[in-house]
């Protein structure tokens, strides 16, 4: 099972499988047409509070990981991270769809690697 990301800004491609937004905000411009949404689990961004305190700052990247798994630890995200699970099980390839520009300093990266780790044990 291969498991990616991809800004939803980007056109959809024949290798992207499963496409889930996992951003707690609609991405302006895009419509639900062009976005080709398996889901959109807003659930498992990162709380407003936190996202408003990492403002995409690439020094409180550390921090701001460990926070976000944090939350992503607490139960009351064990429902989506199932849902989420069940459609990684259910295709060859899920992409994690995000808006924001940068391809590291985002929330879907640290959800990549957390749910590759989580995996793992």
């Amino acid at each position: 099972m291969s498991l990616k990301i991809k800004r939803v800004y980007d056109p959809a491609g024949e290798h992207d499988g499963a496409r889930v937004l996992v951003d707690r905000l609609w991405p302006r411009g895009v419509s639900k047409t062009r976005a080709h949404l398996d889901d959109w689990l807003k659930e498992l961004a990162p709380s407003p509070a936190l996202r408003e305190w990492w403002d995409h700052d690439p020094e409180r990247m550390v921090e701001f990981t460990e926070r976000y798994r944090a939350e992503l630890r607490d139960p009351t995200h064990q429902a989506a991270l199932a849902r989420l699970r069940d459609i990684i099980a259910g295709h060859p390839t899920t992409t994690l769809l995000y808006g924001a520009q940068d391809p590291v300093i985002n929330h879907a990266h640290v959800l990549q690697n957390y749910l590759a780790h989580s995996r793992a044990h």
